[in-house]
């Protein structure tokens, strides 16, 4: 098993990507702590995850809240002892704000994608310190690295980032042990947060690509996967786009 003995919080993880990283995880051994605010789908997971023999608990979260990050570290450390991976999934999609100059929502999404990426880390590196390093995993997007028309400007704004922070601590921690990358997924299935997104306006988008479809989350999750594990052993500062050849045009 690739994660075997390792534990790993996953933020976002009640459905869309984060669920599919979760699954995967428990799958390869890891034991994982499930956030997310919806309980539902957060409790939905970690249930499906013990009843397939896996070890994971949800735990609520709001990772805008530095409240929310230290009592998940201390229900991660209570359940499990440790902490060795920390994959920062959480994040609102650029529809999630239907007015593109609107300031709530600007402050709104970087709130999520940006500040919560920040505080998540902030409390995860101490812990990770403590069992002699780990690995981070920061989702951004490829729309970190090019503008669209549509949706919130700040979604971009936010991935970007995203990008160049996790490159950041990349340099700062890992003479400590500590890597971080960043994986930009191309277009996927709508979000929970989308308002005004839909699957039709997805597949026209993604039919740009040169593989001619959206992705699926379990295709993400693969390339998390090896990002967390210690087959990356040698990866820190890097960036994975997963986008079936988007940004390669």
């Amino acid at each position: 098993m690739r994660l075997a003995n390792k534990v790993a919080i996953i933020t976002g993880a009640g459905s869309g990507l984060g669920a599919a990283d979760a699954k995967l995880f428990a799958q390869e051994g890891a034991k994982v702590v499930v956030a997310d605010t919806w309980d539902e789908g957060g409790e939905a997971v970690a249930g499906g995850i013990q009843k397939a023999g896996g070890d994971a608990q949800f735990v609520h979260a709001d990772v805008t809240q530095e409240g929310d990050w230290e009592r998940l570290l201390a229900a991660t450390r209570a359940a499990f002892g440790r902490l060795d991976i920390l994959v920062n999934n959480a994040g609102l999609s650029a529809s999630s704000q239907l007015d593109p100059l609107s300031l709530d929502g600007w402050r709104t999404i970087m709130e999520v994608n940006s500040t919560g990426v920040f505080l998540g880390t902030r409390h995860a590196i101490p812990a990770m310190l403590e069992g002699g390093g780990g690995s981070i995993v920061n989702i951004s997007s490829i729309l970190g690295f090019v503008g669209t028309p549509h949706g919130h400007p700040a979604y971009h704004a936010s991935k970007g980032a995203v990008r160049i922070f996790t490159k950041a601590i990349a340099v700062a921690y890992g003479p400590q042990g500590i890597r971080a990358n960043s994986v930009h997924p191309g277009f996927m299935p709508v979000m929970r947060s989308s308002t005004a997104a839909s699957e039709e306006a997805l597949e026209t988008s993604a039919r740009i690509a040169p593989l001619r479809r959206i992705g699926k989350p379990i295709e993400v999750a693969y390339g998390v996967l090896f990002l967390a594990s210690d087959e990356a052993a040698f990866i820190t500062g890097a960036e994975l786009v997963i986008d079936g050849g988007y940004l390669a045009q």
